[in-house]
């Protein structure tokens, strides 16, 4: 289970503590320029979803449907600080 530190980077990304120090990765040297919404991605020692298409430069790890940023919704962001999040895995792909 994470936690939610806090929101930044773009609108609705939330940057999650509590990663497995055994999943700790430094980021990338060079940053992607695209990375698509609902990428799951770990950069150092937190891990998030990026909630909007953006550049990165976080090792990407996976992917979710859910949306995590809609400007229509109230709230806009899916994750507020203090919140925990559980990530469930629905298929395998090599």
């Amino acid at each position: 289970m994470y936690r939610v530190y806090f929101l930044g980077a773009h609108a609705g990304f939330g940057y999650l503590g509590g990663l497995d120090p055994r999943l700790h990765v430094p980021r990338l040297e060079q940053p992607r320029v695209s990375v698509p919404a609902g990428s799951v991605a770990i950069g150092g020692v937190q891990t998030g979803v990026i909630a909007q298409t953006s550049p990165s430069g976080w090792n990407l790890i996976g992917s979710t449907d859910v949306t995590f940023f809609n400007v229509g919704a109230t709230p806009p962001a899916l994750l507020a600080p203090g919140d925990r999040v559980r990530f469930h895995v629905s298929r395998v792909e090599a």
